[in-house]
């Protein structure tokens, strides 16, 4: 009979894949290939995200990885930027690029200026341009209208986008420091091919690996690509049922925690993806709190975890942290997350004359 595990067992088990039960004794790289990655959207959540799983992160760690090329910042799943190692940046793109034709075809910005555009002549001067230089995004798209002077310099750049690997080069994403996109391909970034031998496969293992057990639909929210059951079905899986019936997957050697485990308070940083990773978020955060977790325009608030599950959002202003609790939280778990938040801002803002930390409870 297949065992059943309770929505508290999945969130335990979420936490332990995600290094948020116990700060890790890993280094930032081998932490970003363990969880298949950081969202990176904007240049610094993927150091809050460090900083939340692993001991003793320091911000130069990671600084220093994109420097040396061993991480870049891309878009890959959902279509959105990750940040990844060099090895899954090469592999994955491929995997990923039926993302980027669908978004060529039905981008509401965009689509309709691109319509009978040549794509491979687009992506071959695109290129060209990249390998004799690095572009910003204005750049990029002003050298490419004097190819195409009828098209909007946007939408060409965003189609380059969609068409070739690029990455987004430091300063970057580096720690500190400010910079406009300014684009490579990740070909000369790396000096290395594609990996064409890369199969979804792969991904779903992966993925199972950082956020698992969980359903198909899961891992297809999760990359951004459909019709992964046929493949999944084809691979050696632990199998479980949720609380719904649904079945889940795992890697076939992995365990899950006693749901009883204790979860310590966490602050998770910027659109982390533990939040964001799941067609069904509930393991980690109720669907009233997701709507107010997530702007309309899609920025992903700091988390606030007690007892394993969101309970509500932090932001930063100056060497201050505020702390705003969805719901009354018990006077130990406030403590500590108030004591993770002194020590946050004095990570983040070492060279403050003062922090300090406020709680405002959400109106």
């Amino acid at each position: 009979m297949t065992e059943r595990l309770s929505r508290r067992a999945l969130n335990r088990a979420t936490l332990e894949r995600q290094l948020l039960l116990r700060r890790a004794k890993m280094s930032a790289l081998e932490a970003i290939e363990h969880l298949g990655g950081l969202q990176a959207q904007a240049p610094f959540p993927p150091y809050y995200a460090l900083w939340a799983r692993l001991q003793g992160f320091k911000q130069e760690e990671l600084a220093r990885l994109l420097l040396d090329r061993e991480v870049v910042r891309i878009a890959l799943m959902r279509g959105t930027v990750h940040l990844v190692t060099a090895a899954d940046a090469l592999a994955w793109r491929p995997l990923l690029q039926c993302i980027y034709d669908r978004d060529l075809e039905r981008n509401t910005q965009h689509a309709a200026n691109l319509r009978g555009l040549d794509h491979d002549q687009l992506a071959k001067t695109a290129r060209d341009l990249l390998t004799e230089r690095p572009h910003s995004t204005p750049e990029l798209g002003a050298a490419l209208a004097t190819h195409w002077p009828d098209r909007a310099p946007a939408s060409l750049n965003h189609a380059a986008r969609g068409l070739l690997p690029l990455v987004q080069i430091p300063p970057r994403g580096i720690w500190g420091k400010s910079g406009q996109t300014t684009y490579a391909t990740a070909e000369d970034w790396l000096g290395r091919p594609l990996d064409t031998q890369a199969t979804p496969a792969q991904l779903i293992l992966r993925y199972l690996a950082a956020f698992g057990p969980a359903t198909v639909q899961d891992v297809q929210a999760w990359a951004g690509i459909t019709r992964l059951g046929e493949i999944a079905a084809t691979l050696d899986l632990r199998k479980y049922l949720d609380e719904d019936g649904r079945e889940l997957l795992d890697l076939p050697h992995a365990t899950v925690p006693d749901p009883d485990t204790p979860a310590p308070p966490r602050l998770l940083g910027p659109f982390d993806q533990t939040i964001l990773s799941y067609a069904d978020r509930t393991r980690i955060i109720s669907d009233p709190y997701r709507k107010r977790m997530i702007t309309q325009n899609g920025i992903v608030k700091g988390a606030l975890l007690a007892n394993g599950e969101v309970r509500g959002w932090w932001e930063t202003k100056k060497s201050t942290i505020i702390l705003t609790p969805f719901e009354k939280l018990t006077k130990r778990d406030l403590a500590a997350l108030e004591s993770a938040a002194d020590r946050l801002i004095r990570w983040a803002t070492p060279t403050a004359e003062t922090h300090t930390v406020q709680v405002t409870p959400d109106s």
